[in-house]
Parts: C-alpha cells; sequence; structure tokens
C-alpha cells in the first residue's frame, strides 16, 4: 500500500526537535533567539527542470536543496539553526524519498541545523526550503558595505557549475572523469558556512554566488552606490575549466551561476585578518580586484573588466535571470 502523507513524513522526515524549542507536529515550530542575537532567515525554491536536471540523483538533489539555503546563511555571517521543508512530489516514490531525505539530513548534521516542520503536496516536483540562523546583533554580513578603496574576494573556483551545464546541453563535451568533477560541483555545493562567520568583523559586504559573477557583484554594488574594477585573469578555476578555450573559461566564470561560493569585499588593511578567515575554514581565498570609487548619481554600478597586463576586456554574456533564461 502506498504512504499517505503524515505516513511517508512520519518515516522520512519525522526527527525530535534539538534547538527548536518545539518542532515537527504541530501548527507552527518554536524558535528560541538567545540574547545578542538577532534572527536570519532565507526562502529558496528549486523547480524540477528549472533549477536541477530530472537525471538528477535524489541524494543530491538533497543536498543541494538545503546547500543553496546554508550559502545564503553564509553570505550573511548567520550561524545555521533549522529548516523547514515544503515538498511537492508528482507521487509516493520511496526509493526517491530515502535518497532524498539521506542527502538533505547528511548536510543539515554537518551543519547542525534541524528540520522544524514544513507541509507535503502532489504536484510536479518542487523543493522550497526556508533556513533559519542566528548571527549577533548588528553582526550581519551585508551587500551594502562596501567602500572605496576596499578589495574584492572569492571564494574557492568558479565556473565549473556552469560547464558541466553545458555539457548537458551538448555544446562540448568532456572526459568521463573530467564531466564528474564538474558535475558534482554544478549538483553538490558547498557552502561556505564557516567562512561568512569568520568573516564577521572583517568584510565590509558579501553575497553568494548563484546566478553569476558579474550578476552578483551589481547587486552589492548597487546597494552600496559604488564602482568595481575585476582582474579577469585573476578569477580561480579549477584544471577542468583551465583546459577550456579562453571563451569558455570566461563564459563559466563570469556569468555562469550555481557556484554558491562568496564575493566579499574587505578593506586592504584587512588582508591578513581575510587570510586566516580562509585558513580557519579551510577554504582558498584570491583578491580579484577592488572598489574604485562612487557610482555616478542617475547611473546604474558599473563593473570594469580589465586583464593581467590592464586592458580592457569586453565581456556580452548575461547573468542568469528566471524570467529571461
Amino acid at each position: 500500500m502506498s504512504l499517505g502523507e503524515f505516513d511517508l513524513i512520519k518515516k522520512y522526515f519525522d526527527r525530535p526537535a534539538r534547538r527548536a524549542a518545539l518542532g515537527i507536529g504541530d501548527d507552527c515550530a518554536v524558535l528560541a533567539v538567545p540574547s545578542g542575537m538577532q534572527l536570519a532567515t532565507s526562502c529558496d525554491m528549486l523547480v524540477e527542470g528549472r533549477h536541477f536536471l530530472s537525471t538528477l540523483a535524489p541524494e543530491r538533489l538533497g543536498h543541494k536543496a538545503l546547500a543553496v539555503n546554508l550559502s545564503d546563511l553564509a553570505a550573511c555571517g548567520a550561524e545555521p539553526q533549522a529548516f523547514t521543508l515544503a515538498l511537492a512530489l508528482p507521487r509516493v516514490d520511496e526509493a526517491f524519498l530515502a535518497g532524498f531525505s539521506r542527502g538533505l539530513f547528511a548536510l543539515a548534521d554537518a551543519h547542525g541545523c534541524e528540520l522544524i516542520g514544513g507541509d507535503t503536496t502532489r504536484g510536479p516536483l518542487n523543493i522550497c526550503i526556508s533556513v533559519f540562523g542566528q548571527v549577533p546583533v548588528a553582526g550581519a554580513l551585508l551587500r551594502s558595505g562596501a567602500r572605496v578603496g576596499d578589495d574584492l574576494y572569492v571564494s574557492g573556483a568558479l565556473g565549473d557549475a556552469r560547464l558541466a551545464l553545458e555539457v548537458f546541453r551538448g555544446t562540448l563535451t568532456l572526459a568521463g572523469g573530467d564531466f564528474e568533477t564538474v558535475r558534482r560541483a554544478m549538483e553538490m555545493p558547498q557552502p561556505r558556512v564557516a567562512l561568512g562567520q569568520a568573516l564577521r568583523g572583517v568584510a565590509s559586504s558579501a553575497i553568494d554566488l548563484s546566478d553569476g559573477l558579474l550578476g552578483d557583484l551589481s547587486h552589492v554594488l548597487r546597494r552600496s552606490g559604488v564602482d568595481a574594477v575585476v582582474e579577469i585573469d585573476a578569477l580561480p578555476c579549477s584544471a577542468v575549466l583551465r583546459a577550456q578555450p579562453v571563451a569558455v573559461q570566461r563564459l563559466c566564470t563570469l556569468s555562469g551561476g550555481d557556484d554558491y561560493e562568496l564575493l566579499f569585499t574587505a578593506p586592504p588593511a584587512r588582508a591578513p585578518q581575510v587570510s586566516a578567515a580562509g585558513i580557519a575554514a579551510g577554504v582558498a581565498l584570491t583578491r580579484i580586484g577592488r572598489i574604485v570609487g562612487r557610482a555616478a548619481a542617475g547611473h546604474a554600478a558599473h563593473t570594469a573588466l580589465v586583464d593581467a597586463k590592464g586592458y580592457a576586456v569586453m565581456h556580452h554574456a548575461a547573468s542568469f535571470d528566471h524570467f529571461r533564461a
């Protein structure tokens, strides 16, 4: 006999609350925020065919569904506490549910983040997670803090997820081992939670890279009212992507999306603390440019791209937009 809604919740998702005052089983979960802390929350939806392919293994889908939300907490320097899950399923598929919940809870446990509620229904496969974290009062990293003279940094490597997508689209091919490397980057991003917390009081602004470097940087520049210069040859990428033609490298690193690395700014005097934060979090950090001036009144914030010799570089590919892609 097929599982009903409440049976599948109990079998695959019901866990005792540890941090929450009240978890699954009532109309609302209850979270207590310690004195001196503020609640940070974010919500992301993943729709089959839009955010993930139907071929994605359920365990990896469970991981990614939570990872993209934890990445938002990381960008604010918040410590994960709990999350809710709203899940639409075309049918009850126990093999899918077993893999999905396994991947979901493996990442949740790694970050001490517990499931405290949600909803299930029948419909096209759709996953919506709301995540909750805590951050010291006035300690959150924001998009609006970049200042003229700040250095611009990025964590990890960029572009592998977009490279994997191009393979799926059939626009290029990769050897089996190389494809699995970039496919894993696309399907199992690692949220930089520890790095975000280490950057509190060090970075002046931050954002996670979900829609591409240029697009996400533009959000920081607009909120901060500044312009930037990006040194395009400094952008960190994997050996697999480095082996591709320059045009492919630039497409993937500048406009790729799905990287879920942190892009942040910091004053040059904070360079030793930035380095220490990367070491503490076990994440490579790369300086990729600088904030150069206030955006002209009435004009959009601008990013200039230059190569290693300082010459201007043109790049026309746009970042991802759900209603234009």
